[in-house]
């Protein structure tokens, strides 16, 4: 069973501080219903507006449905006290709420914007033009951007037959650059922590760790390992545009990445937000039920692309790949016609689609697409 995580390492030569940047492959910009730019995003107005109600939305890195009750009550509960910066003691409560369930130290625990700015800061803290990043390909495409952006040398390694990537490949592709890969199970990082460079750091990406089995990463932050773990609730929890995230990591590390503000804007968040994702994280049950009933509609469509013979490329996140065997702009383009919105290829892979699981009646939709354009 792949590992919905990603991991990378980087190693220290002719005293070059290497990095290591990490994201999963499958956390995703949407981009196949509009412009893009070098280093930002545009999209069409038309899958953007009225649209979007009657459409089965596909194409992005969201969950179906939006908070838990419990998260929906707290946030509002907070409104009414948005005219402070830190009314009550909510900063400090989803620190030890975080720290609680994932058996970390408190101080190992910032809180972010999402997961995009923390991954975007370790680009920039640890490459420079003398020390490149190592990516598997494809991958999520904002290390790619932020390296160019600061002018590191970006080497891409296609993944392996079984999607997974080489760790050794990509040392060898730039053994001065920091590293990121997908599908990482955890021994292969536990490797990567054993047998590193000193000086480098190995950064796990889990924005799909809820939907999974697998182990979480975070109890090699507790051991006090080089590792910077990275957390998203824009995924199971459905806050998506709340924008919350979190990063574990040993405190030097953290403080590394502030740069510029010392914690002053780094971890500020809107007060909702906080209070919605600490109410959120303390409901397993519910999480649990989310969980089943995406897993329950992520395979009945895989038993729908079976006994279609389409192949497709099976995940433990909300997303997996299908291979059109055809260029899969044209695939989408189909999709849109159908009002289903799909997600986007690779220069890699032309022919794959990437598509996020959503609620069981979005799968059948789904599914009665490709009926029709199959």
């Amino acid at each position: 069973m792949r590992r919905p995580v990603s991991a990378t390492a980087s190693g220290r030569r002719s005293g070059r501080l290497p990095t290591l940047v990490d994201a999963h492959f499958n956390r995703a910009l949407q981009i196949n219903h509009g412009a893009i730019g070098r280093y930002g995003r545009r999209r069409s107005g038309g899958w953007h507006s009225d649209r979007w109600h009657r459409i089965g939305r596909l194409n992005g890195n969201e969950c179906w449905v939006g908070p838990f009750d419990p998260g929906v009550q707290a946030a509002a509960s907070k409104l009414t006290l948005c005219n402070f910066y830190r009314p009550n003691d909510e900063y400090p409560e989803f620190l030890s709420a975080v720290a609680e369930i994932e058996r970390v130290p408190l101080e190992t625990v910032l809180p972010w914007p999402g997961s995009s700015d923390p991954l975007s800061r370790a680009v920039v803290t640890f490459c420079s033009p003398t020390r490149g990043i190592v990516t598997a390909n494809p991958g999520f495409e904002l290390p790619w951007w932020t390296a160019d952006w600061v002018g590191a040398k970006i080497s891409k390694v296609p993944l392996t037959s079984d999607y997974r990537h080489d760790v050794k490949a990509m040392l060898a592709a730039d053994p001065n650059a920091g590293l990121t890969g997908t599908n990482t199970p955890l021994e292969d990082i536990e490797w990567l922590l054993s047998n590193k460079p000193a000086g480098s750091i190995v950064l796990v990406d889990e924005a799909y760790i809820h939907f999974s089995n697998a182990k979480p990463a975070s109890y090699l932050v507790a051991q006090g390992k080089d590792v910077l773990v990275l957390r998203t609730f824009s995924k199971l929890f459905g806050m998506a545009s709340m924008r919350m995230g979190i990063s574990m990591a040993p405190k030097a590390l953290h403080d590394k990445m502030m740069r510029y503000d010392g914690r002053q804007q780094s971890g500020t968040l809107p007060l909702p937000s906080l209070a919605c994702a600490t109410a959120s994280l303390k409901q397993p049950a519910l999480i649990a039920q989310r969980k089943a009933e995406m897993i329950a509609a992520r395979n009945a469509t895989f038993d729908h692309l079976q006994n279609k013979r389409l192949s497709y490329i099976p995940s433990d996140a909300n997303m997996f790949m299908v291979d059109w065997k055809r260029p899969a702009k044209d695939v989408v383009a189909l999709f849109e016609q159908n009002d289903v919105a799909i997600g986007r290829s690779w220069d890699i892979w032309p022919t794959i689609s990437r598509i996020t699981v959503g609620s069981a009646a979005n799968m059948e939709k789904f599914c009665s697409v490709v009926d029709k354009i199959i």
